[in-house]
């Protein structure tokens, strides 16, 4: 985890262990957030009735992390016939999340590698001219693991309360942030903000009720097979 030439949050390098996990190829979408909301009578979010974010397949905007916990907890919640596996659903750790990025790449800036942001084909539809708005889920290429918009599109809450200097005496088998804190970490760069935290090694943070129209999230859920092996990065 981590750049050595990035900013000071980002270091030190070092190794983690992580137990197996699956997670989302896609970010959660207004079609799946308005079953939630259906189900569970949960208010609408900001923008939810504002045209540049209402595609049924563009990531929900402008849930803060409670609310994203909250689809986590109602997941969990569904019964067997559901189709959910009885497994459980959370938001993803940091190390989680940035092992996904990387899709088994270490040292590789972004997730599709190290071309930067601006040189490639989808950079003028996604951040050229005055684009306002994030794009419908799975519109580039996903990366090597399988996953869609790693890095793009929306910025995304993690379960880990944030602290910059969190590196420096982080556990080497399944970190999960500090016990406490005033803001939650997020990953990823948005349609708003791309180059400065597009790279795996990125990391932001905003408290954890804000509700901002660039950020939204994933779900990770939990791999129960004691015989899982462990991801490494």
């Amino acid at each position: 985890m981590g750049s050595a030439s990035g900013r000071d949050d980002e270091q030190p390098v070092h190794r983690v262990w992580v137990d197996s996990f699956e997670m989302a190829v896609f970010q959660v979408r207004n079609r799946d957030w308005a079953v939630f909301m259906e189900a569970t009578a949960h208010p609408a979010p900001p923008f939810w009735n504002d045209s540049n974010f209402q595609d049924p397949d563009q990531p929900v905007v402008a849930v803060n992390w409670i609310e994203a916990a909250k689809y986590c907890e109602w997941l969990n919640a569904l019964p067997p016939q559901s189709g959910l596996l009885g497994r459980r659903y959370r938001l993803p750790t940091e190390a989680e999340w940035e092992l996904a990025a990387r899709g088994g790449r270490e040292g590789e800036l972004y997730p599709w590698g190290n071309e930067a942001p601006e040189a490639r084909p989808p950079y003028l539809e996604r951040w050229g001219g005055a684009v306002s708005r994030p794009l419908p889920v799975g519109k580039s290429e996903p990366n090597p693991f399988g996953v869609f918009d790693l890095g793009e599109n929306v910025h995304e809450w993690c379960a880990d309360w944030y602290d910059k200097a969190y590196y420096a005496r982080s556990p080497a088998r399944n970190p999960r942030g500090p016990a406490m804190g005033t803001r939650r970490a997020s990953r990823g760069g948005s349609w708003r903000h791309h180059i400065r935290v597009s790279r795996c090694a990125a990391r932001s943070s905003i408290p954890p009720t804000f509700q901002y129209a660039d950020y939204g999230f994933r779900v990770v859920r939990d791999v129960q097979s004691q015989d899982a092996p462990s991801f490494r990065d």
